[in-house]
């Protein structure tokens, strides 16, 4: 089983305040969603996050490391992972959408407090700068365009059409107040995700993507458009259409790292797929306390290097027998319901979890192992991995100080 992380090579938060629709924020190290009360009115503007991947690394993982020539295969997922850093006067419940982004778009490098402010990347009115002035396609009554149900809108409620795309959605749609902009996105089933927040949950974004990836990837292996397939113009988040319509309330403040965070806690999309096999468990220890080690462990790792690390199992008290080898050389395996964990070694922050889908073990003639890809691990950094045994007795964590190091 395997997991491989990507980072952004773009992110940036679009602002629909009256005072920052012409802001870049392409060189922040906080990506926001919140709602801002006007300077010279009462009503709340909404923020949405732009985030993109590089097209030759998203193409590059499914056909040469995964293997899906054809487009991601079945059984593959994508994740898009944020990490929360500040939460501030949330509602008890909120929902965040992703969308596929259609139309391309400038990262830029100004920051928000940058004085004077800079307009050189994406803004909420502007997909590359306020030179060029491109703006993002969108349409309403009195606005850019008037045939709104043809852009993606349906005036009497405000929901965009499956099918096409749409961008600003306003309770105040025709005459403002919010100006028409913040990113133009494919709508209906396959081109989305959500995730909803409880009271007291994790706000670390897990949006399953795997719909949208697969889109890419067949634009990119079989030159399929849309619907089947679709161009990599990045995710848009944002708050569902009736916390951003009504301008007259705030659900809080929302705040992730950014790419140009100087944390470990970059934006990231997470590929998992089941690269395990299972060939040679027969003998699985099903039972009895055993000694785990884990060896052909370098304990220092280049950040390209696609590591094999091999597990030795054996009985910790072995059953007297007369034999002409000593019992310590024999080939031991786990069940099939043995996992591996990666954490932080400093943090004790869990990079991949226990996963019953995507970490299993593999076993061979050697004996138990798993891959693991430095790509995705932050470099620098100590690790240290665990394992997870599930058998007659229970449930076994292993976790005797195996560390390794990724370096540049």
């Amino acid at each position: 089983m395997a997991y491989y992380f990507l980072f952004p090579e773009n992110d940036a938060t679009l602002y629909s305040h009256p005072d920052r629709t012409n802001m870049n924020t392409g060189g922040d190290e906080i990506l926001e969603l919140v709602k801002e009360r006007g300077t010279t009115d009462q009503y709340f503007y909404p923020s949405r996050i732009v985030v993109k991947f590089k097209e030759e690394e998203i193409s590059s993982i499914i056909q040469d490391i995964i293997g899906g020539n054809s487009g991601f295969g079945t059984g593959s997922k994508a994740n898009l992972q944020l990490t929360s850093t500040q939460a501030k006067n949330l509602t008890q419940t909120h929902i965040l959408q992703v969308y596929a982004i259609s139309q391309s778009w400038n990262e830029g490098t100004n920051k928000y407090f940058n004085l004077p402010s800079a307009s050189n990347g994406v803004t909420w009115k502007f997909r590359d700068n306020s030179i060029e002035a491109t703006a993002w396609t969108t349409s309403t009554l009195g606005g850019i365009g008037t045939s709104a149900v043809e852009e993606g809108f349906v005036i009497d409620n405000y929901e965009t059409v499956t099918g096409t795309t749409g961008s600003i959605v306003s309770s105040s749609l025709v005459g403002g107040p919010i100006t028409p902009g913040g990113g133009v996105w494919y709508t209906g089933s396959g081109f989305q995700a959500s995730q909803q927040f409880l009271g007291g949950d994790d706000l670390d974004t897990n949006f399953d993507v795997t719909d949208i990836v697969t889109k890419f990837s067949q634009s990119y292996f079989n030159g399929a458009n849309y619907p089947t397939g679709i161009s990599n113009q990045g995710f848009l988040i944002k708050q569902i259409d009736s916390v951003e319509s009504n301008v007259s309330t705030s659900f809080g403040e929302l705040q992730y790292f950014s790419q140009d965070t100087h944390t470990i806690h970059p934006p990231k999309l997470t590929f998992k797929w089941d690269d395990s096999t299972h060939n040679y468990q027969s003998s699985a220890k099903l039972e009895g306390e055993l000694n785990v080690s884990l060896y052909r462990n370098k304990k220092e790792y280049n950040q390209n290097d696609e590591a094999l690390f091999r597990i030795h199992v054996r009985d910790k008290y072995p059953t007297r027998t007369f034999v002409t080898s000593s019992n310590y050389l024999n080939t031991g395996y786990f069940k099939e319901t043995s996992y591996y964990s990666i954490r932080d070694a400093f943090s004790e922050e869990e990079v991949i979890p226990f996963d019953d889908n995507y970490t299993k073990l593999s076993a061979d003639s050697e004996g138990m192992y798993f891959k693991l890809y430095m790509k995705g691990l932050q470099p620098e950094r100590y690790y240290r991995i665990l394992f997870k045994h599930v058998n007659n007795d229970g449930t076994t964590i292993y976790d005797d100080d195996y560390f390794f190091k990724v370096v540049r």
